[in-house]
């Protein structure tokens, strides 16, 4: 316990006081409300020899706030625009070119996907070839490779990064507002929605990138996000039929995610007012040198939790099926007392994540030191973690 402190206590003396510790704050806040949000509602269900999804929203709609809670995209959109633009500023400050930089950009973001779906490649033809269901294969593949949607919406934004620096978050929100007006109020072709897959995630973006440049340092700017996107969303719930979950449920008319509606994006608006508004807390909290050890360590296996929480959840719910089906984990999610027995498999889920991280790990902080020039708190929690390895080897 007193090298764990005393490296928190090293990487929090080696971080730069212009770091705004904050922004990794909301970064590791927006990845583990993810991975909790799909843990918390992404049922495996046994039935006979097949796995199928399910999702306790579509029994009990009552729990909805829950996906307010936990579905926490629209921050890592925000904190990626203002992580963007201000890289894209100083990259150019020292002489480099934007090549050098997207590059930089995009290998941290995919160097982990090779053993994903390398991986999944090979558990797909195990599964084929001994005669697995195909219902259950696609269920599962899907799910493994859900995760791939949003890092190619988000590695097109971060290249056209150059382009949307002084783009107004009113622009691409008028663009979902259209779309939606066309598909819902006209009964325009459902193709149409995934339009908003660019603008909707844009409007966070565009946020982040008017944080990059100082816009909304102001607390009334993120009461007035928090605010007006809260009402809006609430509007469009109670009047305009939209879903009151911001997370797909399985078997529903229309998703509020996929593709993003106009509600879910307003609700976005309304979380990153409040991120806005917890800046503040976040850097209090974050000069403790444990919390910001934490939070370090998350960042720099971001992709790595967010590619494989999902494998973690299906690895654990295989396995388990060997013992029969389980409450929790392999039941129908149609009673409260599966959400209690659920919450008891989160341990679980978090020891098959880790193991996870252990073994891929590696491909995501080798890509950040080849990739792109890391920071110095990148370097000396390396170098703490790297210390502490072999004093414990040679304890």
């Amino acid at each position: 316990m007193s090298r764990l402190l005393a490296g928190a206590a090293r990487l929090d003396a080696a971080t730069p006081v212009s770091r705004d510790r904050a922004v990794d704050g909301l970064r590791a806040l927006a990845i583990l409300g993810v991975v909790l949000g799909h843990w918390l509602v992404t049922a495996l269900v046994a039935d006979g020899g097949t796995l199928r999804t399910d999702s306790p929203l579509r029994h009990l709609p009552s729990l909805a706030p829950v996906s307010w809670l936990f579905q926490t995209l629209a921050v890592f959109f925000l904190v990626g625009g203002q992580v963007a633009t201000h890289g894209l500023a100083s990259s150019r400050a020292r002489g480099e070119g934007y090549g050098q930089w997207l590059r930089a950009r995009l290998a941290r973001l995919f160097a982990p996907v090779a053993a994903l779906l390398g991986l999944w490649a090979v558990a797909t033809a195990a599964l084929l070839l001994t005669g697995a269901d195909l219902t259950t294969v696609r269920t599962l593949v899907k799910l493994a490779l859900s995760p791939l949607w949003f890092l190619l919406a988000f590695a097109a934004l971060t290249a056209a990064t150059p382009l949307l620096t002084r783009v107004n978050p009113l622009w691409p929100l008028a663009v979902v507002l259209h779309v939606d007006l066309v598909r819902f109020g006209l009964g325009g072709p459902s193709w149409l929605g995934w339009t908003n897959l660019a603008a909707g995630w844009l409007v966070p973006y565009t946020l982040g990138a008017a944080w990059s440049r100082g816009e909304l340092e102001r607390r009334r700017a993120g009461w007035i996000l928090l605010g007006g996107g809260a009402v809006v969303t609430a509007a469009l719930v109670a009047w305009a039929g939209y879903p009151a979950s911001m997370v797909g449920v399985p078997g529903a008319a229309v998703s509020n995610l996929n593709p993003p509606t106009l509600a879910a994006v307003t609700f976005g608006v309304a979380q990153c007012g409040l991120a806005l508004l917890l800046r503040e807390p976040l850097r209090r909290v974050l000069r403790r040198p444990v919390a910001w050890a934490a939070v370090a360590l998350v960042n720099l296996s971001a992709m790595t939790i967010f590619l494989w929480h999902q494998t973690a959840l299906m690895a654990t719910t295989a396995a388990a099926l060997l013992a029969g089906r389980l409450p929790g984990l392999h039941t129908v999610p149609d009673h409260y007392g599966w959400v209690a027995e659920r919450l008891l498999w989160l341990p679980v889920f978090t020891v098959a994540l880790t193991v996870c991280w252990i073994a891929f790990r590696s491909r995501e902080q080798r890509a950040g030191r080849t990739g792109c020039r890391p920071s110095r708190v990148v370097r000396v929690h390396r170098k703490a973690r790297e210390t502490e390895a072999r004093a414990a080897r040679h304890a």
